[in-house]
C-alpha cells in the first residue's frame, strides 16, 4: 500500500510539472541594461587583447595578430574611404603591411575608449603609430573602431574602420 502511495503522489506531482510553463512560474531573470552597464572585467579583457594585438605587431608576428580576427563571411572592413573588403582582403592586407614593418617607433592609442555591450565590444582610438618599413618612417594618425565579440577563445575583432584623422 505504501508503495502505491508514493507511486501515485510522484505521478500526481509529474502531471503538476508538465501542466506548468514558464509564463505560470512568474519568475524571470533580469534585464541587464547593456547600453549603461560597464561590464568591467570584459572591458579589462578587451584591453588585454588590443596590448596583445599592438604587440605581436612590434613582434612581427603575423600569425598570431591575424588570430585576433574572427575572420567569417560577417567579417568586413572600411578603409581611407574605399568600399567596404571583407575577410580575406583584411587578412593579405594586415599580413602584407605589418609584415613589411622592420619597426615600431611609435604606437600609441589616444582617446581610447572601450564600450562593452555583453559579448560584443567597440573599441575606438586615433592612431599615432610611427612605422619604419626600411628607412622609410610612415606616420598613421587615423579615427580607428574595432569591434569585438567575445566566443570561446577569446575576444575577436569582427570590423575594423579605419579614416583620416583631421587636426
Amino acid at each position: 500500500m505504501k508503495t502505491k502511495i508514493i507511486l501515485v503522489s510522484i505521478m500526481m506531482f509529474g502531471m503538476v510539472i508538465i501542466g506548468c510553463d514558464d509564463d505560470d512560474l512568474d519568475v524571470k531573470a533580469p534585464k541587464i541594461d547593456l547600453i549603461n552597464t560597464e561590464f568591467p572585467e570584459a572591458k579589462q579583457e578587451v584591453m588585454e587583447t588590443f596590448g596583445a594585438i599592438a604587440q605581436s605587431i612590434k613582434d612581427g608576428d603575423m600569425d598570431k595578430l591575424i588570430a585576433f580576427h574572427g575572420y567569417s563571411a560577417k567579417f568586413t572592413e572600411f578603409k581611407n574611404g574605399a568600399p567596404r573588403n571583407g575577410a580575406a582582403a583584411n587578412e593579405a592586407y594586415e599580413r602584407e603591411v605589418f609584415g613589411a614593418v622592420t619597426e615600431v617607433v611609435k604606437f600609441e592609442a589616444n582617446d581610447l575608449q572601450i564600450a562593452v555591450y555583453g559579448e560584443v565590444a567597440n573599441l575606438t582610438f586615433h592612431s599615432d603609430f610611427h612605422l619604419k618599413f626600411g628607412e622609410d618612417l610612415v606616420v598613421v594618425n587615423d579615427q580607428i573602431t574595432l569591434l569585438f565579440v567575445n566566443t570561446a577563445t577569446g575576444w575577436k575583432m569582427v570590423h575594423e574602420h579605419h579614416s583620416p584623422l583631421s587636426n
